[in-house]
């Protein structure tokens, strides 16, 4: 990286069609890589890289778990965010569980959930799909149905609903949570019931200061990388929504922990029907929590199976072997 000053945007990005073939990979990328020696490719068909050989998932592991690393700036203040977590956990013995929460404004907006209702949130909401997707919601003929994505587990998880979920699954309030998140949608109110919930709860904002944080702020990116550093090295990690963020991170902790990391990734259809049962006691509705936390426990070693990600599922290719790295063993004797 020396020649491109360190710098991941002067290296060339290789703009490619969405479902390019094997076929133009090999006549038109290669031949521009081999000049190169390193190159960007966006959009990437990850796909085609689904049925590899184990060498090459191998080779694709060390570079993604191993060789590609943050820059000095977010590593060193990521670094001391993660001793920030574990002293204020010291009475649990430095473990803390991290939790991924997508409750962002684009966010909610774009699932088309409906959360507090009223005309004041439907007002706000549309407003936001207007700008950042103009005319992709009102478009003639597009039937939005809230109830309906609800029930399909589409919608995310408010403050509230983890807190709860969390409290039903047997956390208790003396537990330290690492929130990952961007800007919570109205913060203020929402966030109150979590924080009552988990008051040790502290996010990148409480655990730096203004002037740490300075150089990274106004990067989306850059705090999401922040993030995800903290949330690798938790003793569970809870995520409420899909997305690349939580794929490459379910997969980088199975790789450093040996294959099975402690995970939460709720039933969000259950969740749904759970919460929004008038009968349902907290007797009740904890033992189902706690079935449900079970099951993520239970899970072990996932083993990836046709058509998945190796970065999220890097077992067998990449984990069934005896010569693990320096590197994991390092973190594994966190």
């Amino acid at each position: 990286m020396e020649r491109f000053g360190h710098n991941l945007s002067n290296v060339f990005n290789f703009k490619i069609k969405a479902w390019s073939s094997i076929r133009y990979y090999k006549e038109a990328v290669l031949p521009k890589l081999i000049e190169e020696r390193l190159i960007r490719i966006s959009p990437f068909a990850n796909r085609l890289s689904f049925d590899a050989p184990s060498a090459v998932q191998r080779l694709r592991c060390l570079a993604n778990f191993e060789a590609l690393k943050f820059s000095k700036p977010i590593t060193t203040l990521s670094d001391i965010l993660v001793s920030r977590m574990r002293e204020k956990s010291a009475e649990n013995n430095g473990k803390y569980v991290a939790v991924h929460l997508r409750f962002e404004e684009d966010m909610v907006a774009f699932s088309c959930c409906v959360f507090d209702g009223g005309e004041k949130e439907k007002k706000e909401l549309d407003a936001a799909r207007e700008r950042g997707w103009r005319g992709k919601f009102t478009r003639p003929g597009r039937v939005i149905r809230p109830g309906a994505i609800r029930m399909n587990g589409k919608c995310p998880l408010t403050p509230l609903e983890v807190g709860l979920m969390l409290r039903g699954m047997g956390f208790s309030n003396n537990t330290a949570i690492y929130l990952a998140s961007g800007r919570i949608y109205k913060s203020e109110k929402n966030m109150a019931p979590l924080l009552e919930m988990f008051p040790l709860l502290q996010t990148k904002e409480t655990l730096a200061s203004d002037e740490e944080l300075a150089p990274f702020k106004n990067f989306s990116s850059r705090m999401a990388a922040i993030d995800y550093t903290v949330c690798v090295h938790s003793e569970v990690f809870v995520t409420t929504q899909g997305g690349n963020f939580p794929h490459f991170l379910l997969g980088h902790r199975r790789y450093i922990y040996g294959g099975h990391s402690k995970t939460i990734k709720p039933d969000k259809r259950r969740l749904a029907i759970l919460f929004d049962s008038p009968r349902i006691g907290w007797k009740s509705l904890k033992r189902q929590l706690v079935n449900m936390r079970t099951h993520s426990d239970a899970k072990g070693i996932e083993m990836k199976r046709a058509n998945e990600s190796i970065y999220t599922f890097p077992c067998p290719d990449c984990m069934c072997r005896s010569n693990k790295s320096e590197h994991s063993k390092s973190i594994q004797a966190r």
